[in-house]
């Protein structure tokens, strides 16, 4: 598939175009993952708000066609076709959703309760919403946002970084909701960790739309000299280090689509996407450490597209829950070594 033209220079424009693109097909594991995921990385090193807004659409469109979901069992504004999509699946303590079975239908139910982390919930027409429907089940529910019971809950927005992108609470008074899937087919689903990939996808782009401005100060202090300078070197030092990061990230990316696209990740998923999340979002960080000891703070103090790039990538990049994901890759190794013949690996690559 080849990247659509216009690519959206604004979140408003996003908002717009991605419906379109959801019904032109822009779907993981149909044999074009890879060309979703470099759409997403496209977007976000132009500007990661715009990748932001579109991820989650087009992960939402790909889930209620895995439920196959019918437009017209969606409530209100969310069966239209030109619907922007969140998916709204955070867990926060101290709040939840609650969803109550209603007799306007057999996938029908109230949604009462308060939902934190809804990106864009304040400018999105509809979403998918995970509640609890009993003390140890969720489901997956579709709401139309536009409901006089969704509200938003009053959190404080104070992020320097995805200004565009207000990821607040939103409280939910007796809405109603189709459910989506069976009750806890959500998380068990084929595609669940495929989501949490084309946001790695995302965090690539946004890496490489930081990294751009090393590359062309390099090439400019190259222009104007000789580069035999110690300030010449230690560019031409970064730069090498931060490309031989962005290409690993690119590598993992890569070999995680063709999984997906073979099928392979259906039950390798949780191991693929912790093993790439974890990589990419070390590279992440990474390319902000050495961007900004080569840089130093004078294109953040100077330059507002490389500083807008640095704040959006610095918070989208703590998605990634660092230790905690590393801790839950680990035991998953070592729960799956537990069921083999040989528990522990003997042989690079284990």
């Amino acid at each position: 598939m080849h990247l659509p033209d216009p690519l959206p220079d604004t979140v408003d424009d996003a908002l717009v175009l991605a419906p379109a693109w959801a019904r032109e097909g822009w779907r993981p594991g149909e044999g074009r993952t890879l060309a979703l995921w470099e759409l997403l990385a496209t977007l976000a090193a132009r500007d990661l708000a715009v990748a932001r807004a579109v991820e989650p659409h087009l992960d939402a469109a790909a889930i209620l066609d895995q439920a196959g979901t019918p437009r017209s069992e969606l409530p209100g504004g969310a069966a239209r076709g030109d619907a922007s999509w969140g998916v709204f699946a955070a867990e926060g303590p101290g709040v939840r959703v609650v969803a109550t079975p209603t007799p306007d239908g057999e996938h029908a139910v109230r949604l009462d309760g308060t939902k934190p982390w809804c990106s864009l919930g304040h400018r999105l027409d509809a979403a998918l919403v995970t509640a609890w429907l009993d003390g140890d089940r969720r489901g997956l529910f579709a709401v139309d946002l536009h409901h006089p019971g969704v509200s938003p809950d009053g959190t404080q927005w104070a992020a320097r970084g995805l200004t565009e992108i207000r990821s607040t609470g939103l409280r939910f008074d007796g809405v109603g909701a189709a459910a989506v899937g069976e009750a806890g087919w959500y998380l068990h689903r084929p595609g669940f960790w495929w989501g949490g990939l084309g946001v790695a996808a995302c965090w690539y782009g946004g890496t490489v739309g930081v990294a751009r401005a090393l590359w062309r100060r390099a090439a400019e202090t190259a222009a104007r000299g000789d580069g035999s300078s110690l300030d010449d070197a230690l560019l031409a030092a970064a730069l090498g280090a931060v490309d031989r990061r962005l290409h690993a990230a690119r590598a993992v990316l890569a070999e995680a689509a063709a999984a997906v696209d073979a099928g392979a990740a259906d039950t390798a998923g949780p191991i693929l996407a912790l093993r790439v999340r974890g990589t990419v979002a070390q590279v992440c960080e990474d390319v902000i450490s050495a961007v900004g000891h080569a840089l130093g703070p004078a294109p953040l103090a100077t330059d507002a597209e490389h500083a807008k790039r640095v704040a959006d990538l610095q918070l989208y990049v703590r998605q990634h829950h660092a230790e905690r994901d590393d801790a839950s890759l680990g035991r998953k190794l070592v729960a799956e070594a537990a069921t083999e013949a040989h528990p522990a690996p003997e042989a690079a690559p284990w």
